[in-house]
This record gives structure tokens, sequence and C-alpha cells, in this order.
């Protein structure tokens, strides 16, 4: 059942929820026309249709936006948590939830272009995967003979390329693949000129590829930035220049290339080396070489001239080669003679120090010395055998004189016991004991009878 919210019926009416969601989402879409809605991304999801779903939001509210997939693919950026945005979009409701939603139409960065934006995100995606890394650039040839040139022939960048490689006389081969250089079909455009390069370089083979167009607004160069583009360049088997533009403007294109020129005409200098004052050059050179082999002749001619000055005649080089071998041969028999003089001198005080160290000479005097040595012993022998005789005759006269029987001589007797101990003493006898007494010329025996003391 359908209800009319306009109706002066006081009779409350019955609804069924699909009804009422119906006639709300009615009411909003016929109240509210296209609008732009300022707010804040978040719960941002992109379903596998390629549908679009976030809530929008600020301090005090927050809506659900749908951005589905036939809007959001012309957009240049894809929005993230947190992103400040301009929605254009249609006020509804979403019947199976009941909710009150945006559709959008449009999306775009609140406070800055979308095209900026988008050119930064796919510069950080880009660098991030190494594209613009220093090591897969490619070196430009310094030899170059045939330029491949990707540019719209209807803009001022080929004529300005063109001027610049004739004006240098290099006699170089130019093929120019044209390709728009500005609007949506320009990015594939580019690539197609590119792929038509490389299969005439087969055939032909060109050492380097120019790419480019003369200066423009972001929205005139974003054929360049684009990402399919920039890859096909990051990719390209010859080395390429980027030449986008005037000098302060950057595209992706010149991040990729191989090489970045600041304008076509600057692209055209790389590429292209001058010759047009080659034969000025030549004659310069050849000038200065005339002059540099005259003042080598000239050279040539003095110094020709003071050896000329200090050559002498061959007979006097050689009298004095002559009077120089007669000089060392003096030198060399006086050196000769002193050296013999030396050795002889040597000789002599060698075969003295041989005499002095002569085995035989050693002996005798060994042998002498020996000699001495015995007659000094057998002196020595003799005073000894003297010393001990003399000290004999003095301990047997010593003796002879403490002797007792020189007291027997003068008519003393030594008196022994019955052992034959020596008695000095009266005591050393009793009565009836025998002894013995020595007189000088025999013994006696005795029996003591007696004895008194004095």
């Amino acid at each position: 059942m359908q209800g009319n919210f306009e109706s002066n019926n006081t009779e409350p009416q019955d609804y069924t929820v699909s009804a009422l969601a119906n006639a709300a989402r009615r009411l909003l879409e016929s109240h509210f026309q296209i609008i732009w809605v300022v707010g804040e991304i978040s719960n941002f999801t992109r379903a596998s249709s390629g549908h679009w779903y976030f809530t929008l939001k600020d301090d005090h509210a927050q809506v659900r936006c749908a951005l589905f997939k036939n809007r959001n693919q012309f957009l240049k950026f894809i929005p993230t948590h947190g992103d400040k945005v301009r929605l254009r979009a249609k006020v509804s409701l979403y019947e199976g939830r009941g909710e009150f939603q945006l559709v959008g139409e449009y999306l775009e960065p609140a406070g800055s272009g979308d095209l900026q934006l988008a050119f930064l995100q796919l510069k950080n995606q880009l660098e991030a995967e190494g594209l613009f890394a220093l090591d897969r650039k490619k070196t430009i040839p310094q030899k170059i003979k045939r330029i491949g040139l990707v540019t719209s022939i209807k803009g001022a960048a080929l004529h300005d390329i063109l001027s610049i490689i004739h004006s240098r006389k290099a006699g170089l081969d130019v093929i120019i693949a044209d390709a728009p250089v500005q609007g949506s079909d320009a990015p594939r455009g580019l690539q197609k000129a590119l792929h038509q390069l490389t299969r005439v370089s087969s055939m032909h083979p060109i050492d380097v590829v120019i790419i480019g167009r003369g200066g423009g607004s972001l929205e005139d160069l974003w054929a360049f930035n684009n990402e399919q583009l920039a890859r096909t360049i990051a990719d390209y088997s010859i080395p390429i220049i980027s030449a986008v533009g005037h000098e302060t403007d950057f595209t992706i294109a010149d991040w990729v290339a191989d090489a970045r020129a600041p304008t076509p005409t600057a692209a055209a200098v790389m590429a292209s080396p001058d010759y047009s004052g080659a034969s000025s050059r030549i004659q310069d050179t050849q000038l200065k070489l005339v002059k540099a082999y005259r003042q080598h002749l000239k050279i040539n001619h003095q110094a020709l001239s003071h050896a000329r000055a200090r050559l002498r005649h061959p007979g006097e080089l050689i009298e004095q080669k002559i009077l120089r071998i007669d000089e060392l041969e003096l030198r060399l028999k006086g050196q000769h003679i002193r050296l013999l003089e030396q050795k002889r001198v040597e000789y002599r005080r060698i075969n003295q120090r041989l005499h002095w160290q002569s085995p035989d000479r050693n002996v005798q005097i060994l042998a002498n010395q020996l000699e001495k040595l015995q007659a000094r012993l057998v002196y020595a022998h003799q005073r000894w055998i003297k010393t001990l005789s003399n000290r004999h005759k003095q301990t047997q006269y010593l003796l002879h004189s403490l002797s007792p029987m020189r007291t027997v001589d003068r008519g003393y007797a030594i008196l022994k016991d019955a052992s034959g101990s020596v008695i000095t003493s009266v005591s050393g006898f009793a009565p009836q004991q025998r002894g013995s007494a020595t007189l000088k010329d025999g013994e006696i025996e005795f029996e003591v009878r007696e004895s008194r003391n004095h």
C-alpha cells in the first residue's frame, strides 16, 4: 500500500514497511536536486563489482554514500580514509536497510584539484615499485645516427626539435611517429607510436627516442601522467628522453624515462652532436697544425745547427778514445802492481802468522818448557829430600836426646812391673811383688822385699 504524505485526512493510515521506505525515498529525491556535500571519507570499500561504498562525515553527523563504477571510472584519483572531499550526489534512501544515503555522480578533493592528487598518488605508487630507480635507466648513447620522435605533427615541439637537429648539421635520420599529445585518447596514441618505432627499429636501428610536447596547463599535459604509458616507457627497449612542457613542468613520463630534458629544444640538443661549426673548427685546427709544424721544423733546425757546431772530426774522436784507452791501461797496470804488492804484504803477514802458529815451533817451545820444568822438578825434589833429611836428623837427635836410654847410660834403670808397665813411684810396688829393671847393657828381674817412702 502506498501512502500520500500530503493528505489532509485526519484518520491514521496503515503502511507496510516497504511502502513507508518507498514513500520516504520518493520524498527525499523529489525534495533535493543534485547537491554538493563536503565531508571526510571513512569506511571506504571497493567492491568486486567496481562500485565504491564509503561514509561521509563531519564532527556531528555522517551519511552513507555510493559511487557506482559507471561514475568512479572517470575519476583521476582513489580516495582514502581521512580524505576531505566534495561529493556531487543526489539524496536517496536505501530501502533494503531503510537508511538515508547519497548516490554520488562525481568526487573531488576538497581544497585541492583532483588532478594534482591523482598525480601524487601515481607518482608515489610507481616510485614504490622502483620504476624511478637509477639502476633501471638506460644510458643515452654518445654516438647517435638515428632518432625516433614521438609527438604531434601539428605541435610546435616538432618544429623546434627538427630546427635544432638541422642547425647542428649532425646528419641524423629522424623517424617521426605522430601521436595525439592531449585529450583522453592521447595516452593510448602515445603508446601506439612507441610500438611503431619498435617495429621500425628492428629493420633500421633507432639509437634514442624523444617523446614530448610543448608547454601547457596540468590538464593539457595530463596524457603524460598516464600509468599505462609510464609502464610502457619504463619497459621500453630503446633509451627514451622525455621532453614535456617547460622547465618547471614535471610529469610521470619524466620520472620513468631514461633522461629528462626541460624542453623539447633541450632534448634535441641532448640527442644530437653539434657539427654546425665543424668547417670553421677544421680550418682553425688546420692553421694550428701548420703553425705547430713550422714551429717544430724551426726547433729541429736549431737543434741540428747546434749539433753540427758540436760535431767533431771522427779522427779527433778516435785519438781522444786512444788517449783514454792508454790512460785506462796505465791506471789498470798501476792498480795491478798496487794490488800485487798489497797481496805480497798480506802473504808475508799471513806466512808470519802461520810460522808463529806452526806445530813444530809450538812443540819446540813446549819441549823447552818441559825441560825447564823437569830441571826445576829435579832441583825441587833434591831440595825437598835434603830438607827431609835434615829434618830427620834433627828429629833423630831430639828423639835420641829425649830417649830414656840416655838416662840409663848415665847409671839409671827403668823399672817395670810384672805386666811390663813402667813404674815411677815406690807406691807402684808392693812387698813380694816381682818386677824387672832395664840397665845400660841388659835387664834384671827382682822381687820387692820392702818399700820405703821419703
